[in-house]
């Protein structure tokens, strides 16, 4: 049976500095995503010069980290934000949200188009490409932290979580989403949105799928401390907060391709 490599949290020391690997987990995402977002914007027709993909990637990051700090305190921890107000700041105990990290980038796009004059779906469907990636990099950060470990498994590849108390043999359910929400993802938006598609077209992709595989890999993973189960004697939060996202992705693409064969046919585009 494997066990965890029980990774040092901190992956280097600069004298008093030390440097966390999910920090470094970080900085890995938003490289990616200026380094993916520099070739995109030399693509004809790209809404934002490669230039511009600096103050993208600049004003995204701040969305990611103040909205998946909020998020996370609204959504999984707002009793312990009653008791402990100042555990608000201290980011690098961890707890970070998706969800709420993906409010937080909405809303500094939507401040980017603004001021570049650009429509936000432009922003958005040239964004969620290079989203993918760092989500497959922050999960791998939880993983190395030994956080959101999966529930118990008899599975072959099942692991044993050394921080665990009881020990028992899991579901690496970080590995699954490093791969479902980040490597396959990835491919699948980036094959896609090669061509031109019409407006919020990718966008919409990337909430319909981001959605069932986060869906999909609650079921085996442990759910959140304090909270367990929240619907039905099965769901967790994660997956009520998933859910509008895959109904808004059907909805998105759908009528997305209805606003492209209509122009392709000489109607209102």
């Amino acid at each position: 049976m494997p066990r965890h490599p029980d990774f040092d949290p901190v992956a280097i020391s600069l004298g008093p500095l030390d440097v966390h690997w999910y920090g470094l987990m970080y900085l890995c995402a938003f490289t990616a995503a200026w380094w993916l977002g520099r070739r995109r914007a030399r693509r004809p027709g790209a809404p934002l010069t490669p230039d511009q993909v600096e103050d993208l990637v600049f004003w995204g990051a701040i969305g990611v980290v103040l909205g998946g700090r909020l998020g996370y305190v609204l959504f999984y921890g707002f009793d312990h934000l009653v008791d402990d107000p100042l555990w608000l700041l201290r980011v690098w105990e961890g707890g970070m949200s998706f969800h709420g990290g993906l409010l937080g980038v909405i809303v500094a796009l939507w401040w980017l188009a603004r001021r570049t004059q650009r429509p936000l779906g432009e922003l958005i469907d040239f964004v969620a490409p290079l989203v993918p990636l760092g989500l497959g990099f922050g999960r791998i950060g939880n993983f190395i932290g030994q956080e959101l470990w999966g529930r118990p498994s008899e599975v072959p590849w099942a692991m044993v979580f050394p921080r665990d108390p009881l020990a028992l043999a899991r579901h690496p359910s970080q590995l699954y989403q490093a791969a479902l929400e980040g490597l396959l993802l990835f491919a699948l938006l980036w094959w896609y949105s090669a061509r031109p598609r019409p407006r919020l077209a990718v966008s919409g992709l990337f909430l319909l799928f981001y959605g069932t595989f986060r869906f999909a890999v609650e079921f085996v993973r442990e759910p959140d401390p304090g909270l367990g189960f929240v619907a039905f004697g099965w769901l967790t939060r994660g997956q009520l907060l998933s859910l509008p996202m895959v109904i808004a992705g059907v909805a998105m693409f759908a009528w997305a391709q209805r606003r492209g064969a209509r122009g392709a046919d000489g109607g209102a585009g």
